[in-house]
């Protein structure tokens, strides 16, 4: 029989692992950001790369300015570009971790409720007949793509809400909800006068980061850091709740105020990062995935986890995009969906299981 000091051994031996990973992978995440920013279709190198930030950064250092052609390339393009690319891959991968487990389903993402549709027709209205119902900071239609996310979940939580709020309304209302966003999207692709207009919708749900700046940056990252930190201080109810209903009420754990308190936060982040970076899937159902495999289902240690992989999987594929075809660049939403759905498939065929219980 294990004692108890055994036991407590066991749990350290495998909360020491659990850190050692999520180390491990902002290291990686680092080491990826570097090489990002060093390389391209221009390669200042390393070394350069590294003065460019220091002298911005550090002004009142007295070190030899860099060039402008290399401050220009370093700083103002391929920064806040690497920056935005981990701003939304944590963002997203933390918001498809928390959806897997509030609703218990290990297929779900967090385009689950329609917003990512609801993002592309609020989008395609702006490009194609200029209507919005809101601007922020000035852009039409990162504007209406914010709005169109949240009005997407409110009638998601609405319709779930008559049915009693559980999770497969959840599903079945942000299924039913997708459709109908999908198909006014078809829509006005339609009936667009404009040829030009329509092909503007299809890179815009391409999904990419070269419209990133540090003033996009500064709208996105709040909003998406205060969600992020939000949902993991949820961590140990979402682990309640992953476990069932009964389970919940048993331990005093209301689980339709939960699921709505993360359903928005869910939303509010995604939506941040559509609106900036069109349609990028596949980041938040594998990098979840990948990070139960790596520490198993507590959250307290797999929104960290899935955070850090989101990041660095969405800033490999847009490295790998910006490489692979130099000069021109591949949009990140292609080469997340070219990499995601082997790994999809294979987590359908393959016999691990990823339990939620």
């Amino acid at each position: 029989m294990t004692t108890t000091a055994e036991l407590k051994k066991l749990y350290g031996k495998g909360k020491k692992k659990k850190i050692l990973v999520i180390i491990s992978l902002f290291l990686a995440l680092m080491a990826t950001a570097l090489f990002s920013l060093s390389f391209g279709a221009s390669s200042p190198g390393i070394t350069e790369a590294l003065n460019v930030i220091v002298y911005k950064t550090f002004p009142f250092l007295n070190i030899t300015p860099p060039s402008a052609l290399a401050e220009t390339i370093i700083w103002t393009i391929r920064l806040p570009r690497i920056v935005m690319a981990i701003i939304a891959g944590a963002g997203l991968a933390v918001a498809g971790a928390t959806m897997q487990g509030i609703l218990r389903n290990p297929l779900v993402s967090s385009y689950v409720l329609g917003i990512s549709s609801a993002a592309g027709f609020g989008a395609a209205l702006a490009i194609v007949f200029g209507i919005s119902i809101a601007t922020l900071g000035g852009y039409l239609v990162i504007g209406n793509a914010f709005v169109f996310c949240l009005l997407a979940m409110v009638i998601v939580y609405f319709v779930a809400r008559i049915r009693g709020m559980g999770s497969e309304s959840v599903i079945l209302a942000g299924v039913a909800v997708g459709f109908l966003f999908s198909a006014l999207l078809s829509l006005v692709q339609y009936i667009s006068p404009e040829r030009n207009a329509v092909q503007a919708i299809v890179f815009w749900l391409m999904g990419g980061l070269y419209t990133s700046s540090w003033q996009n940056i500064l709208i996105c990252l709040p909003i998406v850091a205060v969600a992020v930190i939000l949902m993991m201080f949820q961590a140990w109810n979402i682990n309640i709740l992953s476990m069932g209903e009964e389970v919940a009420v048993s331990l005093g754990v209301n689980s339709k105020r939960v699921l709505s308190f993360n359903m928005v936060l869910e939303t509010i982040a995604t939506a941040s990062i559509i609106a900036f970076t069109g349609i990028i899937g596949f980041v938040d159902l594998i990098a979840p995935h990948i990070a139960r495999m790596l520490i198993g289902n507590d959250y307290r240690y797999l929104i960290p986890c899935s955070m850090l992989l989101g990041a660095f999987m969405l800033l490999a594929a847009d490295t790998v995009g910006r490489l692979i075809i130099m000069p021109t660049e591949l949009p990140v939403g292609i080469v997340t969906a070219l990499l995601g759905v082997p790994f999809f498939i294979y987590l359908l065929i393959s016999k691990r299981r990823c339990s939620f219980n």
